[in-house]
């Protein structure tokens, strides 16, 4: 038997009871206990497991919304479009003391759909704080991205970095993952197309027809598209990050976001993390940073692999230009 607390009024009160997946027969939450060493490792919140020996607990909505005094932290969001060091910021931001950084709950993924009541519980879930005056960093899968407008209204207080980074090294990551990459980024447009859609000019055959370096390429168009409207919609609540800026310029980045946020992040705090340990391993994998990138970069330095992400690029941009967007959204944040 376990010791914690398993009655809705402590669950509710505790962030450690993660929010992680919904019924939507029943229309309940279901919670997981974990702990807070969890949100430092590698893997993502949607792939925790609970605490050994406790059970997960499932919530009806109607009674988390009945509950009027779930405690609140400041609660800001990373949107990202893959790909883009969005993983290392949360990571980076996960500083006891300081701000949590929750790297894609699962939560956020399993909700769509659901009913009216659904994601302002969520939202208040997920703003539960970890510890005394610490600001929540939540950063969602880029699966949900079409949450994103929800989410903002759902949150007047929150603000939001827009994570992305230049087409070559989006096209780049989707090489180094082979085969599953390509498939990957297939998909991915076939989801940005659903939820920020444009008349491309080609029909079903023609977008068929394209190479896998091309889907991705629209892929990342058109989610430049849905961010520069974003931006645009809530220009006082969302900056724009190049992830390539974050890789050369960490600290100046972190205290950015402190400053944009009110984390209590300032330019001796980032400049301290930015030196420490998370950034010596690659966020997803936790391996070596450096033989990571190295190997990286050797599986993409070939004169086909540029010769071609070259010609998306050059085709992206002239799509670009006829639509009239900035590719890649400009930088707002540093």
């Amino acid at each position: 038997m376990s010791d914690f607390p398993t009655n809705t009024a402590e669950i509710l009160a505790d962030a450690r009871w993660l929010p992680h997946g919904f019924d939507a027969a029943q229309n309940a939450i279901s919670f997981i206990r974990i702990e807070r060493s969890r949100l430092a490792e590698t893997a993502f919140l949607a792939d925790a497991v609970p605490v050994a020996g406790v059970q997960p607990v499932a919530v009806p909505i109607g009674a988390i919304m009945r509950v009027s005094d779930i405690p609140s932290a400041p609660m800001h969001f990373i949107f990202h479009t893959a790909f883009c060091r969005s993983t290392l910021l949360a990571r980076a931001l996960e500083q006891p003391g300081v701000s949590a950084g929750l790297s894609e709950p699962g939560i956020l993924a399993r909700i769509g759909g659901a009913g009216p009541d659904v994601l302002p519980a969520v939202s208040r879930l997920l703003a539960r704080p970890w510890g005394a005056g610490e600001t929540n960093f939540v950063k969602p899968s880029n699966h949900t991205n079409a949450l994103i407008p929800a989410l903002m209204e759902a949150n007047p207080a929150s603000n939001a970095v827009l994570m992305t980074n230049p087409l070559p090294s989006f096209l780049a990551a989707i090489i180094r993952k082979g085969m599953m990459g390509r498939r990957w980024a297939r998909q991915l447009y076939l989801e940005v197309m659903a939820y920020a859609g444009m008349d491309i000019g080609m029909d079903a055959r023609e977008q068929f027809a394209m190479t896998d370096l091309q889907a991705a390429g629209l892929a990342w168009f058109l989610n430049q598209r849905f961010f520069d409207a974003l931006a645009r919609k809530y220009p006082g609540r969302m900056r724009v990050l190049d992830g390539d800026a974050f890789g050369r310029e960490p600290a100046a980045v972190l205290a950015a976001v402190g400053a944009f946020t009110g984390a209590a992040i300032d330019a001796e705090r980032a400049a301290a993390i930015a030196s420490g340990p998370v950034f010596t391993a690659d966020a997803k994998t936790g391996e070596d940073y450096a033989a990571k990138s190295a190997r990286d970069a050797a599986a993409t330095q070939s004169a086909v692999v540029e010769d071609e992400i070259a010609k998306v690029g050059e085709w992206i941009g002239m799509i670009a230009g006829q639509v009239g967007v900035e590719v890649p959204v400009r930088g707002t944040l540093i």
